[in-house]
């Protein structure tokens, strides 16, 4: 099962932080921007999540609600968040289930080394659940900004 533009994103749940768990389909009304990371506490994965939460009060005004994925155990993603001051939630995907669904589980090199990882992507989901907008392979510079565009411009639209 994977996703495509325009179409409905399965539904979900899972474990996110604050001892919740968060259902895609409960969020119906409302924009999602759901990003994948590598790995809690690394350089890159750590700008990224701070650029979101930069940017949180542009996103609430644009009707958008932001959920960081990766395959950290809840208590990671418990001290990611609470380290970072991070704003909105963080899911723990351990079985690799939303991962899966969004396809962004990836063959990657490291150190010459190669193994699955999570490659890093954004994906914006608009207020009827349908994929509008999918970044793969994100580079973290500059890239917020564009997920904020696309996200004010869809809002408008709606």
């Amino acid at each position: 099962m994977s996703i495509s533009l325009g179409h409905t994103v399965p539904d979900f749940t899972a474990t996110a932080t604050g001892g919740t768990e968060l259902t895609l389909s409960a969020l119906r009304g409302q924009q999602v921007v759901v990003y994948f990371y590598p790995r809690a506490n690394t350089p890159g994965c750590t700008t990224e999540g701070g650029d979101f939460r930069d940017h949180k009060a542009s996103f609430d005004a644009a009707n958008t609600v932001i959920i960081g994925v990766s395959r950290d155990g809840i208590r990671a993603q418990e001290n990611f968040k609470a380290k970072q001051g991070f704003n909105f939630a963080l899911i723990s995907d351990k079985d690799e289930t939303v991962c899966q669904l969004f396809g962004v589980i990836k063959l990657k090199k490291l150190y010459g080394k190669e193994h699955l990882g999570i490659e890093r992507s954004t994906f914006l989901i608009d207020t009827e659940g349908k994929l509008a907008r999918e970044w793969r392979g994100v580079k973290v510079k500059g890239h917020v900004d564009e997920v904020l565009e696309a996200a004010q411009a869809l809002h408008v639209g709606e």
